[in-house]
């Protein structure tokens, strides 16, 4: 038996909502603490070490009541407590702490003088747990801005780069507008069933027959429309190259892992467990958009020559494999995107680490070819980013061929053979962009003597990447533990009807 909460209450309330809240309190501490110290990169220092110790902790009582099995008494709160949450808060947050980790040196390298970015990392930590622990639509909306928010600051914090206003100015305009959508999908879905909780709205459907209610469905297609911009679904992808291009590297890593991650959270919640009952007509949806996702992102991919608009492009494509798992619309389908999230978080944020590495005069203009004898230079980071790349392209013994072999499995198992089909046909696709990489590195020699004298990893950057591959190898040959917590955490997201009756 595990720790039952009681949400009606203040206690159980706050209880329900202690990760929140311990991250809250930390954030406020390092906001008075830049207040007080923002002078020079010793107090930026600071403030990183501080948010550094306010996300281990989360992420310590995250998993403090995973293993208590901590559950609702009740199934009708807004807040869930099932294993879907504390899976992806926990991802999340390793997201998050890799991340201030690589910006510890990063920041100073490229004289960004502004203690508050930590501050914003952790709101957009705040946000993105609010969306893991949403059991109401109105919850989920407010995660969502609070992460977006921060985001969109943090894309364009390095105010001497026009490159970076850039980004920052196309990723609000666009996401406000996403916003709108999202929250006019809100309100037909209210219209619809008269309630905003996940678990009334579909007992409202399957008792009052209302899987073809044409109010509810134009809700759905406007909440899909909201979350393909988030996740960065084709046709909503076309500010994906820009704004990750444009963003301090650290945030385009942030951006590509954990904020994508944080969508396909609250997307797969509200789909699986509140719309279940209209999955004829979701499923198709989604179908369409990881098939024309995967297509699209792989193929321009291709033609990429600068490594950062490269690894934009093939998000995208990662983004459209996911949509595969969510389409088969089954809980073993939530599995595959609990270890492929993982899995994907650690590889994007070395491949990010390592181009940050390389990029000492800008990420921005790194070719692939740049990489031309880096091997030979530096051994150990070639290494890195060759099972980062072969991880990425899905490559055997790594934790990319696990995840895309447990994506596979699931829409088999939904008999969508055709898209499992292209699923293989746009991995293979991805080797024309992923290989080329480890080539450069090992096949031609560098350009010219001098050649990555001036690349190394800084600091925490170099935990970053060891930390990160060596993860990846473990669980492409040992992946046995976290496939069966991944299997756990998808048995929250049973149809609420089902829960009710079985209760």
């Amino acid at each position: 038996m595990g720790m039952a909460i009681d949400v009606t209450t203040p206690g159980g309330f706050v209880l329900a909502l202690l990760p929140e809240l311990v991250l809250t309190c930390w954030m406020l501490v390092l906001l008075v603490a830049v207040a007080w110290r923002h002078r020079d990169e010793g107090d930026q220092q600071m403030a990183g070490q501080l948010a550094l110790m306010g996300l281990v902790s989360t992420l310590l009582v995250v998993l403090w009541m995973w293993v208590k099995g901590a559950y609702p008494e009740t199934l009708t709160g807004m807040i869930a407590l099932d294993g879907f949450r504390y899976a992806t808060s926990a991802i999340f947050l390793i997201g998050a702490i890799l991340v201030v980790m690589l910006s510890l040196g990063y920041l100073g390298r490229e004289r960004i003088l502004v203690p508050e970015y930590y501050v914003l990392v952790m709101l957009a930590a705040i946000g993105m747990l609010f969306m893991a622990s949403g059991a109401d639509l109105i919850v989920i909306f407010l995660g969502l801005e609070l992460m977006s928010m921060a985001i969109y600051v943090l894309a364009g914090i390095d105010r001497r780069s026009a490159f970076s206003a850039e980004a920052a100015v196309k990723y609000f305009l666009l996401g406000a507008f996403a916003s709108g959508f999202f929250l006019y999908g809100i309100a037909l879905l209210y219209g619809a069933t008269g309630t905003t909780n996940l678990t009334q709205m579909h007992y409202q459907i399957v008792t009052l027959g209302l899987e073809t209610n044409l109010m509810l469905l134009a809700g759905i297609g406007m909440l899909l429309i909201g979350f393909g911009f988030k996740v960065a679904a084709v046709p909503f992808h076309m500010w994906v190259p820009d704004v990750y291009d444009g963003a301090p590297t650290p945030i385009t890593a942030y951006m590509a892992a954990a904020v994508k991650a944080a969508a396909f959270t609250a997307l797969i919640r509200v789909l699986l467990h509140a719309l279940g009952a209209s999955d004829a007509v979701w499923m198709e949806i989604i179908l369409w958009l990881s098939v024309i996702t995967m297509i699209v992102g792989n193929l321009i991919a291709l033609a990429q020559t600068h490594l950062k608009r490269m690894l934009a492009y093939s998000s995208i494509g990662h983004a459209g494999y996911i949509l595969a798992a969510l389409a088969s619309g089954s809980e073993r389908g939530a599995a595959a995107f609990l270890f492929y999230i993982l899995a994907y978080t650690l590889m994007t944020l070395g491949s990010f680490a390592i181009l940050a590495a390389v990029g000492t005069r800008g990420e921005r203009d790194v070719r692939i070819d740049d990489l031309s004898g880096l091997a030979s230079r530096r051994p150990w980071m070639a290494l890195a980013m060759t099972v980062f790349m072969l991880s990425l392209l899905g490559f055997p013994g790594t934790a990319g061929f696990i995840g895309k072999w447990l994506v596979l499995s699931a829409v088999v198992s939904a008999d969508q053979i055709v898209l499992a089909v292209l699923l293989v046909i746009a991995s293979m696709v991805s080797a024309g962009y992923y290989l080329p990489v480890v080539m450069a590195m090992y096949m031609k020699s560098a350009p010219s003597e001098d050649a990555h004298s001036g690349s190394g990893l800084i600091g925490a950057a170099r935990w970053v990447v060891g930390i990160a591959a060596v993860l990846l190898l473990l669980l492409g040959v040992w992946p046995n533990r976290v496939l069966d917590m991944a299997a756990d955490g998808a048995e929250g997201l049973r149809p609420a009807p089902t829960r009710i009756l079985t209760d």
